[in-house]
């Protein structure tokens, strides 16, 4: 207790100081003295900085590709996309008119294009990880348990987006999803003309792309809560010895 009030101490002090050589000087302090006491040389700020990027980089990539697996969406509650809420109406008048089957179909193909979108994302968030500086670092290394993910999701959701709005358009052809889509929404919005309800008009881009982006920014928070909270799941020597630091 008494070392964790120590550490939140010379963070808080740190936050007021910029220079270069204060910063260093905090790092020692946290990290250790280099004084040969534990038997191993205190961590250096690129040495920190280097180990966060590379959680970063590892937890973006397990995250990418976990979703872009084959029922990498479909199959995991926490993520799955499910009929679009601002339509709901047309599910629920489908499920009482027979159309049960067409309704699978197309969220089974609604996650199928997020998982065909989540291929490209891996990349995207290469420069947001370039970027990162001393005082991201020390803020991310010693913050809440999403610290990363939440930094990530500052520095790259807009780009995110507007980089995956093509990739979401490509993944809804390429997995035929208008095809089950259309159908439903059409013999709907023709009950309309007698329930005097409004039309259903769902940009399902736009709903993909954002339930993809949130699937993977959740799935990026579970990786970085295991780096952070699972020795095993430091699966690099610098890993192992900046998130060791924390133990």
């Amino acid at each position: 207790m008494k070392k964790t009030l120590f550490i939140a101490a010379i963070l808080g002090s740190a936050v007021t100081m910029s220079s270069c050589e204060v910063l260093n000087d905090v790092g020692g302090a946290v990290l250790g003295d280099g004084s040969g006491t534990t038997g191993e040389k205190s961590l250096t700020n690129e040495e920190v900085i280097a180990g966060l990027k590379e959680a970063l980089t590892v937890g973006t990539n397990n995250s990418a590709s976990l979703a872009s697996k084959v029922d990498g969406f479909n199959k995991n509650a926490k993520i799955r996309l499910p009929f679009p809420e601002d339509a709901v109406r047309v599910k629920e008048w489908a499920m009482k008119n027979g159309l049960e089957n067409k309704v699978v179909q197309f969220e089974e193909t609604l996650n199928r294009a997020a998982e065909e979108a989540s291929k490209e994302a891996a990349p995207i968030f290469v420069n947001a990880v370039k970027e990162m500086t001393v005082a991201d670092g020390f803020a991310i290394l010693k913050g809440e348990e999403h610290a990363a993910t939440n930094y990530l999701k500052d520095k790259t959701t807009a780009g995110l987006k507007t980089a995956f709005t093509p990739k979401v358009d490509k993944a809804i052809e390429s997995v035929s999803l208008t095809k089950y889509w259309e159908p439903l929404v059409n013999a709907y919005n023709k009950t309309t003309i007698l329930s005097g309800k409004p039309k259903v008009n769902t940009d399902l881009t736009e709903y993909v792309t954002d339930r993809a982006v949130s699937g993977l920014f959740t799935l990026i928070a579970d990786e970085e809560a295991k780096i952070r909270k699972d020795p095993i799941a430091r699966v690099s020597d610098i890993l192992k010895r900046v998130f060791g630091s924390l133990d």
